[in-house]
């Protein structure tokens, strides 16, 4: 994507024949670059951006979709208080010039944010209505004087706390990635059934009411939640492939409120790779669009 030539041809190819039946809302290039060790490919991230952006302008596709990437939170090296929000020193190279692309282009800094994580590492530490958006007295901002009754907001914050010490007040944060699993390994605390349903219905009710977070009351929180279908092949801890909101033949794990709105569609062993994708895809806009109407 460094090459502009090839970023526009990346484009034709893959954007621009669907955007007259599929709403296409951004690109991102890369996912968690800077979770990496790999200097080079964080060098490579900003330029890439630059080329597909470019490339978008020269279609006249740029007030339609944006550009942007996806961060994990090991990109703070700070997050609480969420006033005292900081980006790790390694890492303000990259992020400065990246903010200032962001500002230019008017696109959102995304954050890939699971408070899951926390609790799972810390339980005796964590308070889980605290991280399920359950009632609870919250954690105070000595500093700003801020009350947060849940993690993902104070998350939030403190990205924009990071980077406002690096000069910009002028970009929005939005959510890429957050979920809780319903299953996991006997050492992951918290992943259930009733712990995942808690956390995404709170969340989409949250998102209902167009609420902000302390820190920026009048900004409503964007969302997207992972993820839509268990995935059973994925590697890692049990709860990787228990994310879902559905199991791949449409049955929902548990009711969050919209799974009335996506009907079932009998799965077979005959079906094709290929088959199976379709049908999914259609499942997915289904969603999107019903999620959407929350907003």
């Amino acid at each position: 994507m460094n090459d502009p030539t090839k970023a526009q041809t990346w484009i034709q190819e893959h954007l621009q024949p669907h955007l007259t039946r599929t709403k296409i809302s951004c690109i991102l290039v890369g996912n968690e670059v800077f979770a990496s060790n790999d200097t080079q490919l964080r060098s490579y991230l900003l330029p890439a951006m630059q080329s597909v952006y470019g490339a978008l302008v020269n279609l006249g596709l740029s007030e339609k979709v944006y550009v942007t990437t996806a961060h994990s939170l090991q990109l703070l090296a700070n997050s609480f208080p969420p006033s005292a929000g900081s980006f790790r020193d390694d890492l303000v190279e990259y992020i400065e010039p990246i903010l200032g692309f962001h500002s230019q282009t008017k696109s959102p800094f995304l954050i890939n944010a699971y408070p899951f994580f926390a609790y799972k590492d810390s339980p005796d530490q964590v308070s889980l209505d605290y991280v399920l958006f359950q009632p609870n007295q919250g954690l105070k901002d000595p500093v700003t004087d801020l009350n947060y009754d849940n993690m993902l907001y104070a998350q939030i914050d403190s990205v924009y706390s990071a980077m406002r010490a690096l000069g910009h007040t002028d970009v929005e944060v939005q959510i890429s990635e957050t979920g809780w699993p319903s299953r996991g390994d006997p050492n992951e605390v918290g992943a259930t059934v009733e712990n995942a349903g808690l956390y995404n219905r709170n969340l989409l009710r949250r998102i209902e009411e167009r609420q902000g977070t302390p820190a920026r009351p009048s900004v409503p929180i964007d969302v997207y939640v992972f993820a839509l279908f268990n995935e059973n092949l994925k590697p890692g801890p049990l709860s990787e492939r228990n994310y879902g909101l559905y199991y791949p033949n449409g049955n929902p794990v548990y009711d969050i409120g919209v799974h009335g709105y996506l009907p079932r569609i009998e799965y077979s062993a005959s079906y094709s790779a290929s088959q199976q994708n379709l049908l999914n895809m259609k499942r997915l806009i289904l969603f999107i669009n019903v999620f959407r109407e929350f907003h």
